[in-house]
């Protein structure tokens, strides 16, 4: 497994921004939106292409085109949702998958209520989006089911992570199939009831407010 921190001024001023329990949710979600499509680009410096023969109105010339099949982009539901739109802004041609996983506050372990994803992802690349890698349960889960359907490389982007997340996904990973992190930053540690610390609250709540 690897991990990628996007460490740029810019990342780092939207980050502190979205932190700062004044931030309303307005701008807590185009500042998500704005910092993810930065983190997209760390995410897809890996994405597969191919050349394309192309004519430019001065001569023909050789590009870059992407490969297929097309990448897979799976937020996870709810707050994966705000994230959505600044990695399609990236990567406009690929296909989105939903899994639905919320954490028991008990247990910490993520629970699973929606899938929406193909059945073969063999030779796709995926994409996942969950704002907060904490425990690693959601993470974790989202990963199997990707490994389940014949995925082998999966890049998670996530806004902030913890060390104990981070541990717990790469123990997990191991050295089955090809993962990726990329994240605005890793704080310090959880608390003892899983948040992130210092972190920015629930980023669920924080985008779309308490239900």
């Amino acid at each position: 497994m690897r991990l990628h921190v996007a460490d740029h001024p810019l990342v780092a001023h939207k980050l502190t921004v979205l932190r700062d329990v004044k931030t309303s949710s307005a701008t807590f979600r185009q500042l998500v939106d704005e910092l993810v499509t930065l983190l997209a680009y760390e995410a897809t410096r890996e994405v597969r292409v191919e050349p394309r023969d192309i004519v430019t109105p001065v001569a023909p010339t050789t590009g870059t085109h992407l490969a297929e099949p097309r990448p897979m982009v799976v937020p996870i539901l709810r707050a994966g949702l705000g994230m959505l739109e600044g990695m399609a802004r990236l990567l406009p041609t690929a296909e989105v998958g939903f899994l639905g996983l919320q954490r028991d506050e008990e247990t910490l372990q993520a629970i699973t209520y929606a899938n929406r994803l193909p059945d073969d992802l063999s030779g796709r690349q995926c994409y996942v989006l969950d704002p907060m890698l904490a425990t690693g349960g959601t993470l974790i889960a989202s990963i199997d089911y990707l490994f389940e359907r014949g995925a082998t490389d999966v890049t998670c982007i996530c806004l902030l992570a913890a060390p104990e997340g981070i541990a717990t996904v790469e123990r997990h990973v191991g050295d089955r199939a090809d993962v990726s992190i990329v994240v605005a930053a890793v704080d310090e540690r959880l608390n003892e009831k899983g948040y992130i610390v210092p972190g920015l609250g629930d980023a669920g709540d924080r985008l779309y407010g308490v239900v």
